[in-house]
């Protein structure tokens, strides 16, 4: 076995640094999941088996957790939710330590109802989600439906908005603009 000098091992230590600073920085972090209703998480405080639950994010967006109460954590990422829970603990525990994840995206879904193969929900897995995939996962459309009267139903802040979608153009390589990319909660509508 061979030992290194004190300044062979230094100047072996300042070229590992010196290839770790030229590394390229990380990538920023990619955009945090945000919790919907319906959705499935796991809350955890670090050795306090009591405080372990399995919730439900409720219709009106929030959770309960012991200790915690009631929090509307729908519009947000686990992250801020899991700082909301510590301070909440604070006054009953020192230092907690929580965590949250997501076990189900239920509510990550759209929904496909019409003239269709087989209507109804479809999970978003992926991001980017156009109208046509999801078209794709319901069989497409029957016979009998108008393909270029296709419509995206969205809700936003109380507000409605209808997209159109040219389905028969798109399917022959025109309209590309009317592929609409969905969001969850949205309704699409095959007349």
């Amino acid at each position: 076995m061979k030992f290194l000098s004190l300044p062979g091992f230094l100047a072996s230590l300042a070229l590992a640094l010196a290839a770790l600073v030229a590394l390229p920085a990380p990538a920023q972090a990619e955009e945090q999941y945000t919790l919907r209703p319906a959705d499935r998480l796991q809350v955890s405080v670090w050795r306090e088996d009591a405080l372990q639950r399995e919730v439900r994010v409720l219709p009106d967006g929030s959770i309960t957790v012991p200790l915690v109460g009631r929090l509307v954590v729908a519009g947000q990422g686990t992250e801020e939710v899991e700082k909301r829970i510590v301070e909440r603990l604070k006054p009953y525990m020192p230092d907690p330590i929580v965590t949250v994840s997501v076990l189900s995206a239920d509510g990550n879904v759209v929904y496909v109802i019409g003239k269709v193969l087989k209507p109804g929900v479809v999970p978003l897995t992926t991001d980017g989600t156009t109208v046509l995939q999801a078209l794709s996962q319901v069989g497409g459309l029957d016979r009998f439906a108008d393909g270029n009267a296709v419509r995206v139903l969205r809700d936003e802040g109380g507000k409605r908005t209808v997209l159109t979608v040219r389905y028969n153009d798109l399917v022959k390589g025109d309209s590309l603009q009317t592929n609409v990319l969905l969001h969850a909660g949205d309704t699409v509508l095959v007349p």
